[in-house]
């Protein structure tokens, strides 16, 4: 029952393109993607989507101090968006709602400029063989909206 109701919830990533990163579940950005490369994993339709290594899943995980192998686990019973939700802000560490979203702005308005010296050598090397020239890349999320057809 639990693998049904996972498999009803998952994505095709073979086929559609996981959630922008700008997507917000349970107050957070990232959330909603992460969590449909997480599904995607477990049914084994992630095709070329990883839910780990995950840069973004990793930017959340790391601010929240939510456990990875815990949150597959939870997602892997099947549980809806609400209910990973409420789970994920049950196991976050992060409790004062404005620190969440000094996060969520952070994360939303993130240049290249200001990501460490090895993500941004990735970037700058990603951008030109990967998106269309013309399409200026702003921000961090820019990159997935761009490349997945959103902007």
């Amino acid at each position: 029952m639990k693998a049904e109701k996972l498999i009803a919830l998952a994505k095709d990533l073979n086929k559609e393109f996981p959630s922008s990163p700008r997507a917000m579940l349970g107050g957070y950005v990232i959330l909603p993607r992460c969590l449909d490369k997480a599904r995607a994993a477990l049914a084994e339709t992630n095709g070329e989507y990883n839910f780990w290594p995950c840069s973004l899943c990793a930017e959340l995980e790391t601010f929240t101090g939510v456990d990875h192998g815990e949150m597959k686990d939870f997602v892997a019973t099947g549980a809806d968006d609400e209910e990973v939700a409420e789970w994920f802000q049950s196991k976050s560490r992060i409790k004062d709602s404005i620190e969440i979203i000094r996060w969520n702005n952070k994360m939303r308005g993130m240049r290249p400029s200001e990501m460490p010296d090895d993500a941004q050598a990735f970037l700058e090397t990603y951008v030109q063989e990967n998106l269309p020239s013309g399409k200026p890349v702003y921000v961090w999320f820019d990159v997935f909206d761009i490349e997945e057809g959103r902007l």
